[in-house]
């Protein structure tokens, strides 16, 4: 382990949400100068402020020029444009992500690398699940919500490292290498900050930028740009299908998973306990990267067969008045509602909105053609929804959760699914989405089972 790496130096610390906090303490407990940076308001952060150890500084209320005199900056993976970021990078100071200061100090049996646009938490979660099955030491970590920095002290040379990687983590881990990595599929998202689909296919591809012939990169044969990116890929490429079967890689023929890899041909079970087709892309990538990882068959196939899901991902809340409420509170973007759309035969009352990220809301139109009755619409996409989507179905203008899930309970009928999947980002009302998952859970909670059938809510 590299302990001396920042003794001396002055590290600068970009935003105060989990990543920046953990970031903070990890260089402040190997010898640095701290100082943390944050937009908000004190009075709105001292919460987080109250996390840091002792003899971090601390700025609130914007970033000043004392960045300027940094060694390093490690930058939180939300914040993208800032006046400050401009001078830092005309200094040449160095800007990493939380994940790659951690990574400086660690050196893990393995480094899987989860990325893509859907399906990185679900397959994240499965591949810590599967690793910690063995009973070998294995931690998760990363946009999956617990920092790496955090867990630097549990990470011996025995350990396994699983990541939840995004893309704007990924553009500040310049030495990022992981052993094994995938990219799940890529469909347009965070083009308010990529700008076009080539700059963000290029930025998921820094996951394997730096790999070698030694590591695998498991890739979606499904996924038009997985299979152009397979070409600039320097590890060995590991292609998994749902749609086609492979002779070489992994695929699902209709029951189980056929796996023919390197030194390991098996059949697994496809009876998995998390319904859709999405989930088994999910399992086929996780099989995948645990397979190449020398994890046994039958230990890969009893993990995925049970494997309940996550919070916030299709996840039933509630069941009353023979309505089911469920949470996707996890799709920030539109093809991730397409896919829970597609999860579903039962009649919908859907709830979206929140904050746009500048991708088209057309793609959901023939799925809601088909399968929804109503549009509850909320925060600050709500105009753009409705402009994308007229015509289709009836739209009512909620404006908070609270009046969705009111508006969503006197319309539905027994059979019928209220679903929060917002298509959108979290940040108009919510600290993220999983406090926005948090948020509907509750207000599901207190719902109270109507004695009659009330009046029709007009849209």
């Amino acid at each position: 382990m590299k302990t001396t790496l920042l003794e001396g130096l002055r590290v600068g610390v970009l935003g105060l949400g989990r990543s920046g906090i953990a970031a903070a303490n990890l260089a402040n407990a190997k010898g640095a100068s701290v100082l943390v940076s944050e937009a908000k308001a004190k009075t709105a952060c001292k919460e987080q402020l109250s996390l840091l150890e002792d003899g971090i500084e601390q700025e609130c209320g914007g970033h000043s020029d004392l960045l300027l005199q940094s060694d390093i900056i490690i930058k939180s993976p939300g914040i993208h444009h800032a006046p400050i970021l401009d001078k830092l990078t005309g200094k040449g100071t160095p800007v990493w992500s939380e994940i790659e200061l951690a990574l400086r100090f660690l050196e893990p049996r393995n480094l899987f690398a989860i990325t893509g646009t859907n399906g990185k938490t679900t397959t994240t979660t499965l591949v810590g699940e599967i690793l910690k099955a063995t009973r070998q030491p294995a931690v998760v970590a990363g946009n999956i919500g617990t920092p790496l920095a955090s867990l630097v002290d549990e990470v011996t040379k025995k350990t396994s490292v699983v990541l939840e990687v995004s893309s704007y983590q990924l553009e500040d881990s310049p030495t990022f290498r992981p052993t094994i990595s995938t990219i799940l599929n890529i469909t347009p998202d965070h083009l308010e900050h990529h700008k076009t689909m080539k700059n963000y296919v290029q930025a998921k591809a820094l996951v394997f930028a730096r790999q070698t012939k030694k590591d695998y990169c498991i890739l979606n044969h499904d996924d038009p740009y997985c299979r152009k990116l397979a070409e600039q890929c320097p590890a060995k490429v590991i292609f998994f299908s749902c749609k086609k079967a492979l002779p070489r890689g992994i695929y699902y023929n209709g029951t189980h998973l056929i796996a023919r890899l390197p030194g390991l041909t098996c059949k697994l079970s496809a009876a998995l306990a998390i319904p859709g087709l999405h989930n088994i892309e999910n399992a086929l990538a996780a099989a995948a990267m645990t397979l190449v990882a020398g994890v046994r068959p039958a230990l890969v196939e009893k993990v995925i067969t049970s494997f309940p899901g996550v919070e916030h991902r299709i996840e039933l809340a509630r069941e009353l008045g023979g309505v089911r409420y469920f949470n996707d509170s996890k799709a920030t973007n539109v093809d991730s509602t397409f896919v829970a759309l597609k999860s579903f035969n039962a009649p919908i009352w859907l709830i979206l909105g929140g904050r746009d990220k500048g991708s088209p809301y057309t793609p959901l139109k023939a799925l809601i053609k088909r399968k929804v009755k109503g549009i509850l619409l909320i925060g600050e996409a709500a105009p753009r929804i409705k402009k994308d989507l007229r015509g289709l179905v009836p739209f009512y203008e909620s404006k908070t959760l609270a009046k969705a899930l009111q508006t969503g309970q006197k319309l539905a009928q027994p059979g019928d699914i209220v679903l929060l999947s917002p298509a959108c980002a979290s940040f108009d009302q919510f600290r993220s989405y999983e406090d926005r998952g948090r948020v509907f859970k509750q207000l599901v909670q207190r719902l109270h089972a109507a004695a009659a059938r009330p009046a029709r809510v007009r849209p």
